[in-house]
């Protein structure tokens, strides 16, 4: 009997630890958001990236699983209401490699995207497609099984020549705006010494600043890199005022603000001084329950994509609406 006894209180135990993050996900879930929400149903759990295009009015989502979604805004759209994804990209000869990093060029009409195989490292690459037809135009490869590499975020600067972050070994290729493979950038600034900082994940989001020159996040520091492709790619740690560290996706909101994605918190970093130096000025805090992974800005305003969608067996995503304070 006692036992029994013993036995039928550590399954109520049990059952009641589970229920409580259970409880508690369903809450955050029931609970209005103070910021508008583009919601979206999807076929997939995982969504990576969104980015916004204005000329065809929806965002492009990169699917952890592989390939290409667009959620499209109609004109009329109304607050609330939840909005369709519909598969454009899903390459039979990439499957089982997930879509990373997705990144508009619109003066070449085109959409990037980076190609990784998550689990193992034993492929990474970057596509480009056609905007209008989604006709794949070029699959360049970056690395092949003898590496542990992830190809994650994908930056393009004004001649149309590609950057991709390799989150494991903290190095960033450049691919030409044809395809062809260049060379690879690295700096001992990359590398972070704590063993710890590089374990979830090494340089990260990357953007194109119209100065000329790449911003880069190191993940698991925060650390925050500035590299001059017009000076033969010298590299720069930039001191930051306030922690970046579990930096994510980073998008540019204006030449002096860089918005930063990333759980708990998203940040916005403000630099005077050309980014020789920066500074938080602002957080917001979405739900952290859907893990946000980047950023993109839409009329003006900046959108946090997350990674994990609810439901089943339709499942809901979430843009939302990032709008900071101090």
């Amino acid at each position: 009997m006692a036992i029994q006894l013993c036995s039928t209180k550590s399954l109520l135990f049990l059952f009641l630890i589970s229920a409580l993050p259970i409880a508690f996900i369903i809450s955050l879930e029931l609970s209005q958001s103070p910021t508008h929400v583009f919601h979206y149903h999807s076929s997939g759990f995982f969504r990576e990236c969104a980015k916004w295009d204005d000329l065809n009015r929806r965002f492009l989502v990169g699917f952890m699983e592989g390939g290409v979604g667009q959620i499209k805004v109609p004109d009329d759209y109304s607050p609330g209401t939840v909005l369709d994804e519909v598969i454009v990209v899903k390459d039979v000869d990439l499957a089982g490699n997930a879509s990373l990093g997705v990144l508009l060029d619109r003066p070449r009409n085109r959409l990037l995207v980076t190609i990784s195989d998550v689990i193992k490292g034993r492929y990474a690459a970057l596509a480009a497609y056609d905007l209008s037809t989604w006709r794949r135009l070029f699959l360049t490869q970056l690395s092949g099984p003898s590496e542990k590499t992830m190809a994650d975020d994908v930056a393009v600067d004004a001649e149309g020549n590609a950057y991709v972050t390799d989150a494991r070994t903290s190095r960033i290729w450049k691919v030409s705006a044809e395809g062809k493979f260049l060379y690879t950038i690295t700096n001992p600034l990359f590398n972070v010494k704590e063993w710890y900082r590089n374990f979830m994940a090494t340089l990260n989001g990357i953007v194109y600043h119209p100065d000329g020159y790449l911003l880069v996040i190191h993940t698991g520091s925060g650390n925050l890199y500035k590299v001059d492709i017009a000076k033969g790619d010298g590299v720069k740690l930039i001191p930051v005022n306030g922690s970046l560290i579990f930096g994510d996706g980073i998008e540019l909101s204006s030449p002096t603000k860089l918005v930063v994605a990333g759980n708990p918190t998203g940040r916005l970093v403000e630099s005077l001084d050309g980014w020789e130096t920066a500074a938080v000025v602002s957080k917001f805090k979405g739900p952290a329950h859907r893990f946000a992974t980047a950023a993109t800005v839409k009329d003006g305003k900046v959108y946090v994509s997350h990674m994990i969608g609810m439901g089943y067996p339709a499942k809901k995503h979430a843009l939302v609406e990032a709008v900071f304070s101090t």
